[in-house]
């Protein structure tokens, strides 16, 4: 996320543009062991995490978009991205970031039906906006959501043909977080452990 906001300002820095990427790289240097680590399992379930920090840019007031992947419980894919129009709704934002989620675990289960690894059951997308998830369930055209209502149909086809299933998470719980928004160190090293980031130089 960090990262992501800086490189919007690349054409034109400040002072406080550089400064932002003199702490992205002291936080870089400061955690040269911090990797990834992938586990071996069992089952091939695919997951996925979608957040949005609604009107978050204090220059256009556009929202930022940011997912997670996982297959067979290991974080695998991930993008936290500036959306290319203004919400005007959270419940917009948030769809519209929820149909970045499926399209991601689309191309995934492409993927791995490619390397003879088909995707056996619904892949899930879990999301902590139940506006979101309203309005994707509910076959009612209403006014407030015309304007996305080609992204209400995408993601409501892929829920009735069985191929995503959506839950509701807690905020708390969301670890798309992490890529949409600035978080406190305590909640943001949480959700990297849970990611399943660690830190191999680290005492065990």
């Amino acid at each position: 996320f960090a990262v992501s906001i800086v490189s919007q300002y690349m054409h034109d820095p400040h002072s406080s543009h550089l400064e932002a990427a003199y702490r992205i790289l002291r936080y870089l240097k400061s955690s040269p062991g911090r990797g990834i680590l992938f586990l071996q399992d069992s089952h091939l379930t695919v997951e996925a995490y979608t957040d949005t920090d609604w009107a978050g840019c204090p220059d256009d007031r556009r929202s930022t978009s940011g997912y997670c992947t996982f297959v067979g419980g290991n974080l695998v894919t991930w993008r936290s991205k500036k959306q290319m129009v203004v919400a005007r709704s959270s419940a917009e934002a948030e769809f519209r970031r929820v149909a970045h989620g499926i399209c991601e675990l689309l191309w995934l289960q492409g993927l791995l039906a490619y390397l003879n690894f088909p995707v056996q059951s619904p892949m899930k997308l879990f999301c902590d906006s139940k506006s979101a998830i309203s309005i994707a369930h509910n076959p009612v055209q209403h006014d407030r959501t015309k304007h996305v209502e080609i992204i209400r149909h995408f993601i409501k086809e892929n829920l009735e043909q069985g191929v995503i299933i959506m839950h509701f998470i807690s905020s708390e719980a969301q670890l798309a977080d992490v890529f949409a928004k600035s978080l406190g160190g305590k909640l943001f090293c949480s959700i990297i452990s849970k990611l399943g980031i660690i830190d191999i130089h680290a005492p065990t």
